[in-house]
């Protein structure tokens, strides 16, 4: 952990071309072998430098590399990684991997709390942050409250926020899933203009902000290819929720039911 916490690290040239190679020959090929990738907006970054923060609607497998790999290179040489402290820094080896592959540093899901000098110190050397506000991946494709964290960083210190917006990347690989949906599912990767905080706006209007700039390009895009939007997600999670809970209902009447009537035997 001490190494992780050391931000030199983040900004090792010989770490980068590693992981360059190593995304290029193993990450990219299995992508897209799995899912048919759509870029747009990346003309919106045309003229962003480090560092900035870039937050995307968690909702599957593919979300992290899929960033690192539709970026400009110039924007991900040193692009560092939140990622769950509690699962992917647990163990040296996969607090390994995990920074080799997408140069990540540990964020606690709850907050940003653990581990806000890190993310400062980042930022304070240049180095820009991939963090996903929610905290973690969407189990039913509707995004989550944001964290105000990450737009806290962002006012603190003064640097533009990219929203990216990831459309169809739950229906690719589902967190419930053991692997990815096979046919190849249409997977966007949505990039907007940078955003900043307004004078004296506060985190938690800030973070709201972005987080309803992301729902705007999610479901822009979703109409667009005839894809689900974000409501309709939530509609959708929201039936098959009361269909388990009315099933789960008559599983337990039905139990009752039998123990009553062995009861009375």
């Amino acid at each position: 952990m001490d190494l992780a916490r050391n931000p030199k690290l983040y900004k090792s040239t010989t770490a980068s071309i590693a992981r360059n190679m190593v995304r290029m020959a193993l990450i990219r090929p299995a992508v897209d072998a799995a899912i048919k990738v759509h870029v747009h907006g990346l003309e919106h970054l045309d003229g962003l430098e480090s560092p900035f923060i870039v937050t995307p609607n968690h909702s599957g497998h593919f979300d992290g590399p899929l960033v690192m790999l539709t970026m400009p290179k110039r924007l991900t040489k040193n692009l560092a990684t939140g990622a769950a402290a509690d699962y992917f820094f647990n163990h040296w080896y996969k607090a390994f991997g995990t920074q080799l592959l997408m140069n990540a540093f540990p964020v606690d899901r709850g907050s940003m709390h653990g581990h806000r000098g890190l993310a400062s110190a980042l930022l304070e050397s240049g180095i820009s942050l991939l963090i996903f506000p929610e905290g973690t991946r969407s189990r039913t494709g509707g995004m989550g409250r944001f964290k105000p964290g990450t737009a806290a960083l962002a006012i603190s210190h003064n640097v533009p926020i990219v929203p990216v917006a990831l459309v169809g990347a739950w229906a690719a690989w589902p967190p419930s899933r053991a692997r990815w949906v096979p046919g190849r599912p249409d997977v966007h990767v949505v990039y907007s203009s940078p955003m900043r905080a307004d004078p004296g706006e506060i985190a938690h209007a800030f973070s709201e902000r972005v987080r309803r700039k992301i729902i705007e390009m999610h479901d822009t895009t979703a109409r667009a290819y005839s894809m689900p939007t974000q409501a309709e997600m939530m509609h959708l999670a929201a039936i098959e929720g009361a269909k388990k809970d009315i099933e789960a209902e008559q599983q337990k009447k039905k139990h009752s039911r039998d123990k009553k009537h062995r009861d009375d035997e």
